[in-house]
């Protein structure tokens, strides 16, 4: 977790300085484009720091009223995230396209905002070049679309959807304020407006979808499985997991309860021995495991 939060910061001070520079850049140029990209960057700033107010509640310890802990609670503020990216980032964005393409408007200092936008894009560049990084670390060879898919870290693939969705919308923004200021014609910067808020749209969406699963409780990645089953054979006294569930709590936290059938002729006590040995040696073969239920069954 304390990668993840490194993630964070570093990705929280890249847009406080580019949010401040877009600011300049828009209230000089009048350019929707830019007025997006500065709400975009503006949001993706409050955005980090509910993930950071995520990462120390998730860590909060087991009590009385959560006694599973409150490892979800980051799939919640990470959704949250999500739900501000649509609505502040995106929807906004279009609809100050589209007001601009009603009431267009010349841009002004044109070649002052462009360094600006490429300014922005090499931070925003870097920030997501780190994640990359990081999620190659612990994707190994998985594809990256089938790691964004399968991981458990929701505030990591959410500080890649918005540093990515920065990249792209810094694109658009250049390609739409060049259109703009050679041609004189406004109409092509609040294109540029629209399209970004369409890109921030489809970021959400996909962010939000991919944190509901988590949020409601989605089984803990294969491998865990694998390791339960894997340890049967070390223990003769249970002969097999008749059923499995696994759910993911948090990132690194997994619950799980099992059916096992366990060797006949066993006395009660031999029975919660070697259940209770078993469930030490699930521990140990996959430390993320942080609860397991056993019971001990004749039929799944």
């Amino acid at each position: 977790m304390a990668g993840n939060t490194k993630q964070i910061i570093q990705s929280l001070a890249v847009n406080v300085c580019i949010a401040l520079a877009k600011g300049v850049a828009a209230l000089f140029t009048g350019s929707g484009a830019m007025l997006a990209e500065t709400l975009h960057s503006t949001a993706d700033c409050s955005n980090q720091l509910l993930l950071l107010l995520g990462v120390r509640q998730s860590a909060k310890p087991p009590d009385q009223s959560h006694p599973l802990g409150y490892g979800r609670d980051l799939y919640f503020w990470s959704f949250v995230v999500a739900l501000l990216l649509f609505s502040g980032g995106g929807v906004f964005s279009i609809y100050e396209g589209i007001h601009k393409l009603i009431h267009p408007e010349a841009v002004d200092h044109v070649p002052m905002a462009l360094g600006i936008l490429v300014f922005s894009m090499l931070l925003e560049g870097w920030a997501t070049w780190g994640n990359l990084k990081e999620m190659k670390k612990r994707r190994g060879a998985l594809p990256l679309l089938e790691y964004l898919r399968r991981t458990k870290d929701s505030d990591l693939i959410i500080l890649f959807g918005e540093n990515s969705a920065a990249v792209l919308g810094l694109t658009i923004a250049i390609a739409s304020l060049v259109a703009a200021w050679v041609t004189g014609n406004g109409v092509f910067d609040s294109i540029g407006s629209i399209l970004i808020g369409v890109v921030l749209i489809a970021v959400a969406v996909f962010l939000a979808r991919e944190v509901k699963s988590l949020l409601i409780g989605e089984a803990a990645d294969e491998h865990i499985a694998e390791a339960v089953k894997a340890t049967v054979p070390g223990h003769p006294n249970i002969e097999e997991v008749l059923r499995l569930i696994t759910v993911q709590q948090g990132p690194g936290e997994v619950l799980v309860a099992m059916k096992v059938r366990v060797k006949s002729g066993l006395t009660t006590h031999e029975v919660v021995e070697s259940i209770n040995r078993f469930e030490q040696a699930v521990h140990d073969r996959a430390p993320e495991i942080r609860w397991c239920f056993v019971e001990p069954d004749h039929e799944a």
